[in-house]
């Protein structure tokens, strides 16, 4: 009876263990990361910075409407702005920078890193 009861105790342990172990920690890719990850390869202006400017910045920052004198809808207008110094600042939320957008949340993480990504690519058009 000891014997059968050191088994079956044993047992029991082994089962709690393996269930414990399959059950804490059950992350997948697409729970972690819905979008994707955050491609920052291959980035130019017409196919990766202007979607990203014509949803947030654009609005304000247009050749009809150049808020605080900046216009971001073309490509010589958002070089010319990132080499004025503040552009990066802005859209990061840097202290010292004014924040951009105003108004609105921050840009996405993943956002700001493939603008980044393409200015130190040179700022390619396309």
């Amino acid at each position: 009876m000891e014997h059968r009861t050191i088994r079956n105790l044993l047992l029991g342990s082994g089962m709690f263990i393996i269930w414990t172990l399959s059950s804490c920690y059950n992350d997948n890719y697409q729970t972690l990361y819905p979008s994707g990850p955050c491609d920052t390869t291959g980035v130019t202006f017409s196919a990766t910075v202007k979607p990203i400017l014509s949803t947030n910045c654009t609005g304000c920052h247009n050749s009809n409407f150049p808020s605080g004198s900046i216009a971001l809808d073309t490509y010589s207008s958002v070089v010319s702005a990132v080499k004025g110094g503040r552009f990066l600042g802005s859209i990061q939320q840097a202290p010292g920078y004014i924040p951009m957008p105003q108004g609105a949340g921050k840009l996405s993480d993943c956002d700001i890193s493939r603008i980044e990504a393409w200015i130190n690519k040179g700022m390619p058009n396309n």
